[in-house]
């Protein structure tokens, strides 16, 4: 069985909308279409009813939609705060895990002291190193350190 050819053609695209870059001119169209719409549907429903008013074209648009410059400007100025408050906390945060974190000391053992080392740990249920550091610490402070 051969494949049949398949092409773009072969399936529905709907058309590109055109782009614009005011977003007042987004507001208005969009209330024009939503009118154009109820319009429509509206003449399904009510083939008598009146066509109703048309959005003057002088009237400015509503501010909850579109806030002004001064408001965008405050909330940007605001977030960006926020951002920069967030990026020096966790730099913060950072630094200290950097200075609380581990330093490695290596030590050679003899085979003796690391099968004692191991069966200890086993014994107790610690691990080695949590009985190399109190070992250490003890030590350091019988000797004054």
């Amino acid at each position: 069985m051969a494949k049949g050819q398949t092409t773009v053609s072969d399936f529905a695209v709907a058309p590109r909308r055109g782009r614009t870059a005011d977003p007042t001119v987004k507001q208005h169209d969009a209330l024009l279409s939503s009118e154009r719409v109820s319009e429509e549907v509206g003449a399904d429903t009510q083939p008598n009813a009146p066509a109703p008013h048309a959005v003057e074209a002088d009237q400015p648009p509503s501010r909850l939609i579109a806030p002004s410059e001064e408001a965008r400007r405050e909330r940007s100025v605001s977030k960006a705060l926020q951002r920069e408050d967030s990026r020096v906390r966790l730099r913060d945060l950072k630094r200290a895990r950097d200075r609380e974190s581990k330093h490695y000391v290596n030590c050679p053992l003899n085979y003796e002291t690391k099968k004692r080392l191991e069966r200890a740990s086993f014994e107790n249920d610690v691990k080695m190193t949590k009985i190399m550091q109190a070992a250490i610490d003890q030590y350091l402070k019988d000797n004054g350190y």
